[in-house]
């Protein structure tokens, strides 16, 4: 548990006190997200009660830079950071720019709001970082923007990897505060009992994210329930392209957020979540989740799915960053699929990042579910089945299928990023092949 953080201040010293007389730093046995027992708990969004205690994290992150980092802009990282980046833009008088965490559907569908200056330097902004993967959906939409962004300034760093997993995608972190010295005052001012201290930095050591294999090479999972099947989210024709600069080129939000998840996280696998019950599903997720790009699910074969399962599925997708691909193979009228995908017992578009669809009922379907997209007002990516792997299906039979499959497909790019085939290469460098089975 590296400590990359600059010496303790006094100022410093009373950060770290205020943080826990607020609450933002607990002890005790806490379940995370993900399942996992730990015994720390940081939740820096209570901070946004105490203005005065905004300014003290404000000016602490603005002097952990060196005078060598120069920006003429910065972002905050959603949510937490928003205030910590707008007290600093406001005693600096450096401009702010904000990344939507969600790219809307209508509108500008813009995914950086403010003045954006191709070529200007952009500090991020973080409230903490622990494997550096929400750091980096921050600034790789900045760059697609034509910013540069080299430098991130983080309120606390948990210390398990992320400094070193940002400084391989070119981004230096400054950290104001490491957990290891969070500790050390607090046990220093008899906050918290030695005992405590160690065991939490015993679990920190247990938990980290460690550096990565190439892109290219994607780490095994961990065995899984016996009903899962794994999947590979494959890539089309290998190029000397990262998936990173493959997805400045993907129109779809969902799409460019794959490829570069793929990038992040040094894994371009698939689970497929075969199960019956929400507990089942649930489970699985926490225990892929940190292995995998997408998770498949299938809502309508798990029996006891409500709102909550949802929510608690989406909870595990942000905590490990992983997206949820609804494999509901759409396969209707537009009118029906608008239906299907937006309402009933499941409301898909409300939850899943992916969804796919079958060629057969021709481009009214993606109408259909441009429209669902639209009305779930948050982005949803579409695969098109172009070709399948049962024996005797229709869509590898008949002649000219696939090909038309893709023209559908591609008329489609801010809406469809890619296919469900049995081969790579489906629609260019900019879409996406999933390949089923494997």
């Amino acid at each position: 548990m590296a400590d990359t953080s600059p010496p303790l201040s006094p100022a410093h010293r009373a950060l770290v006190l205020q943080l826990a007389d607020v609450g933002a730093i607990k002890f005790g046995s806490f379940t995370l997200k993900s399942g996992i027992q730990s015994p720390l708990y940081i939740d820096l969004r209570v901070t946004v009660s105490y203005p005065p205690l905004l300014s003290l994290i404000a000016s602490t992150l603005l002097a952990s830079l060196p005078p060598s980092v120069s920006y003429e802009a910065m972002c905050g990282v959603p949510y937490t950071a928003l205030p910590f980046a707008t007290a600093m833009s406001l005693s600096t008088g450096v401009p702010m720019l904000m990344r939507r965490k969600e790219v809307k559907a209508y509108g500008t569908k813009k995914s950086i709001e403010g003045a954006i200056k191709p070529g200007g330097t952009v500090l991020v902004v973080e409230d903490l970082v622990t494997s550096g993967g929400s750091v980096m959906e921050t600034v790789q939409p900045l760059r697609d923007q034509g910013c540069v962004v080299t430098d991130v300034a983080v309120l606390l760093d948990r210390q398990q990897g992320a400094v070193a997993r940002l400084a391989a995608d070119g981004v230096a972190v400054h950290a104001a505060l490491g957990v290891g010295q969070v500790l050390d005052v607090l046990v220093a001012e008899a906050k918290v009992d030695p005992a405590v201290a160690a065991d939490v930095r015993a679990f920190l050591a247990a938990n980290q994210v460690g550096t990565a294999p190439a892109a290219t090479a994607a780490p095994a999972a961990p065995a899984a329930p016996a009903e899962a099947a794994a999947s590979a989210a494959a890539a089309t024709t290998p190029t000397a392209k990262t998936y990173t600069d493959r997805a400045a080129g993907v129109a779809n939000p969902v799409g460019a957020k794959l490829l570069r998840l793929m990038d992040t996280k040094r894994t371009n696998l698939s689970v497929a979540a075969d199960v019956t019950t929400a507990a089942e599903l649930l489970r699985l997720a926490a225990a892929v989740g940190p292995h995998v790009a997408v998770l498949k699910t299938h809502a309508d074969t798990v029996t006891d799915w409500t709102d909550e399962t949802a929510a608690a599925l989406r909870l595990l997708a942000d905590e490990h960053e992983f997206l949820v691909f609804e494999d509901r193979k759409f396969a209707d009228i537009g009118n029906t699929v608008v239906a299907q995908a937006a309402g009933g017992v499941h409301r898909i578009v409300s939850w899943a990042d992916i969804v796919n669809a079958h060629a057969v009922p021709g481009p009214g379907i993606l109408s259909g579910l441009r429209v669902a997209v639209e009305a779930g007002g948050r982005p949803v990516g579409v695969l098109v089945l172009a070709q399948m792997s049962s024996a005797g299906n229709l869509a590898t039979a008949l002649p000219g299928y696939t090909p038309a499959a893709v023209a559908m497909a591609v008329a489609e790019p801010d809406l469809v990023f890619g296919f469900i085939s049995m081969e790579g290469g489906l629609g260019g460098d900019g879409c996406v092949c999933m390949t089923p089975g494997v």
